[in-house]
């Protein structure tokens, strides 16, 4: 168990894991098969997905899942597990502490400003990866000769003020 609590647990492994030590701590039969050598969070998790591929089904209800984890602990014959190369959906609610919010929070504004800086000079036509680039001198505009041919919208004007 100490080599396994170095290693950081993905979200599957942090549920399978919850329901152990839950499970452990209210009975003391599983509690002992729990404590046993050469176990680990990460092989338990590796059987399950195992023996959910062996099913030939994309998924298994939490309880069956839960009771696959029980099994592994209580089976001293299970043979070789393989490390599996599998995606898992968990569909607990994760609990972040307080110091994961902030660290996430601060991400999030981070990238916020980020791209907001760079919506900005876009919009100012600045591109901060390269150094500025000098503004070109706006040409003065020609002077248009006045008219005095009407245009489709003073047509309308006549109707109106009458």
């Amino acid at each position: 168990m100490a080599e396994e609590q170095k290693k950081e647990l993905n979200e599957f492994q942090k549920v399978i894991k919850a329901y152990l030590d839950k499970r452990a701590s209210e009975d003391e039969l599983f509690a002992k098969s729990y404590a046993k050598e050469g176990k680990s969070i990460e092989s338990c998790c590796n059987f399950i997905v195992s023996e959910v591929y062996k099913a030939g089904r994309q998924g298994f209800a939490d309880d069956e899942v839960f009771g696959l984890a029980v099994h592994y602990y209580d089976e001293d014959n299970l043979g070789e597990i393989k490390a599996v190369n599998a995606r898992v959906v968990v569909n607990h609610e994760i609990q972040l502490t307080e110091e994961e919010k902030a660290a996430a929070k601060a991400r999030a504004l981070a990238k916020f400003e980020a791209d907001e800086k760079r919506r900005l000079e876009r919009a100012a036509g600045v591109d901060s990866t390269h150094a500025p680039a000098p503004k070109q001198k706006a040409k003065p505009k020609k002077a248009e000769p006045e008219t005095n041919a009407p245009s489709l919208f003073d047509f309308g004007e006549e109707e109106d003020e009458e």
